[in-house]
């Protein structure tokens, strides 16, 4: 149809241009142009004509083309579609196999658990009836055997249990003494060959300090002028340092009296400037004390400094720095406490070294162990807990947090170099002239020792010896046994580890005799 319009249209294109050309040339030869027209409109009609139906040939082929293409891809679908629902009804007979198959095996487990069930309940009801039979059997045999000892069931039952805790008491006791001396015999060679090492290695001089310094004059005069008129002068100083000055008959000096060591040295330091320069009156005295403050505040920082320096210790906070330095005028039982932590410091390092630890860690532990001691003021803590509070305060690690906190068993000791801390600070206090101590708890520390060995059974005499060192007790030997003087000793040592406090250890040795005397006439 497309074809035929087209060459409708060009016929008529053709006339209409052989019209015009007859309309131009009707004066001339019209007839020839007109049937020259023609033939040009007959040849262009046929040309048309040929063209459409080529055209059209070509339409049909490539419209085959395109069905023949669209049929195999829909069989193509078509496959696949059946192939996907073969495979779905394979699987469907499949799992209906497979369900089939599982209810009759269930259903031969239900009917196996039936037959268990009806098995167990007749077992269960024989046992019942052999257990109330046995109870009876039970029942009739502990009454006759009540008649026959004359004791009822309870009471054989506690004599019974008190004699297998005693028995019991007695194995476990063997029992610990034996792994106790295994454990001396394979421990204490080296334990005793570090700490010895350790103790050799490290060189200290005896410390003594006490609570006054005496301050030394050229001449009895000076004691006027630093008393003042109607001792305004004293007064001013003592207001001003917080130390008391005692003026006496002694010739040539006066006695500072402070608790605190650090205003001692500030008393001790202002008056030197005083006398030296000849200028003593009350503002003069507070311009000289304002002074020697600051100087003594940046003298503690520069011993802390040198103190950390010395001992290969760095990236200390600057105010642990400060707090060792203020160790220098500090005392414990009349040891300096800068060569007290000095010590440890390198007991500690010597120590981890010989261990295998961290040598720098225990080091660092062992400077700060009493920090706690050096408040600025007065807190009711024990000095280990504030030191550990003040090292965590100050980024220090957990390690020595726990070394410095645990030194004196207030917590818990959760890393190797707590022990070690432990051990240092009491080889540094127990060695002979790093410590005094007042007469009078001394003697009382060794009645308390005593005391405590008089309070256990069996007991006859109870000596403490090697300056509160050793406890020996002796024992009667009609009362205690072999095997309760080694129950005894330990118990005792528990007791003193538990109620009392005292440097070093104690070494507690219970002795038990058997004498057999005769007289021959």
């Amino acid at each position: 149809m497309d074809i035929v319009t087209t060459a409708a249209v060009v016929a008529v294109i053709g006339l209409v241009i052989g019209f015009v050309i007859a309309k131009m040339l009707e004066k001339g030869n019209a007839s020839k142009v007109l049937a020259n027209a023609k033939k040009d409109a007959e040849s262009m009609i046929k040309d048309a004509q040929r063209e459409g139906e080529s055209i059209k040939k070509d339409k049909i082929f490539k419209a085959k083309e395109r069905f023949l293409e669209l049929k195999a891809e829909h069989e193509k679908e078509i496959l696949a579609r059946d192939k996907k629902m073969a495979d779905a009804e394979k699987r469907t007979r499949d799992k209906e196999s497979q369900v089939s198959s599982e209810l009759s095996r269930n259903k031969k487990l239900n009917q196996q658990l039936e037959e268990k069930l009806k098995d167990y309940d007749f077992r269960a009801e024989f046992l019942e009836k052999k257990k109330a039979e046995i109870e009876r059997l039970h029942r009739s045999q502990v009454e006759q055997l009540e008649v026959i000892s004359g004791l009822s069931a309870d009471d054989a039952k506690e004599q019974l249990m008190e004699s297998l805790k005693s028995e019991a008491k007695s194995d476990a006791m063997a029992y610990i003494q034996d792994k106790m001396e295994e454990a001396k015999l394979t421990a204490q060679q080296e334990a005793k060959k570090i700490v010895i090492n350790t103790i050799q290695r490290v060189g200290t001089e005896e410390t003594i300090d006490n609570c006054v310094s005496v301050f030394n004059l050229e001449s009895d005069d000076v004691k006027g002028r630093i008393i003042g008129r109607e001792g305004r002068n004293i007064r001013a100083i003592e207001a001003a340092t917080g130390v008391e000055i005692i003026v006496d008959d002694t010739p040539e000096a006066i006695i500072l009296s402070c608790f605190d060591p650090v205003r001692r040295e500030v008393a001790r330091l202002s008056l030197h400037r005083l006398v030296t320069d000849g200028r003593i009156h009350p503002a003069r005295i507070e311009e000289v004390v304002k002074k020697v403050r600051k100087s003594i505040d940046q003298e503690i920082i520069e011993v802390g400094k040198r103190t950390v320096i010395d001992l290969g210790i760095h990236g200390l906070h600057p105010e642990l720095i400060k707090t060792v330095g203020r160790m220098k005028y500090r005392s414990s039982y009349g040891q300096n406490l800068l060569q007290h932590s000095r010590e440890v410091a390198k007991l500690c390092g010597i120590m981890a070294a010989e261990l295998g630890l961290n040598t720098k860690m225990a080091k660092r532990a062992g400077l700060l162990h009493d920090i706690g001691k050096v408040p600025e003021e007065e807190i009711e803590l024990p000095h280990a807990i504030l030191g550990m509070q003040w090292a965590e305060k100050y980024g220090e690690k957990k390690e020595v947090c726990n070394a410095i906190g645990a030194h004196h068993d207030e917590i818990e000791m959760k890393y190797l170099i707590s022990p070690i801390v432990q051990v240092c600070d009491a080889i540094s206090g127990a060695r002979p002239g790093a410590r005094r101590q007042i007469l009078d708890s001394y003697i009382q520390r060794l009645k308390d020792l005593e005391a405590i060995a008089f309070g256990f059974n069996g007991v006859q005499k109870a000596y403490a010896i090697q300056a509160g060192r050793e406890l020996r007790v002796i024992v009667e030997s009609e009362k205690v046994s072999d095997d309760m003087a080694a129950q005894l000793s330990f118990e005792i040592s528990q007791k003193i580890q538990t109620d009392m406090t005292y440097p070093g250890q104690v070494k507690v040795t219970v002795i038990r005799e058997t004498r057999a005397v005769n007289v021959a006439k």
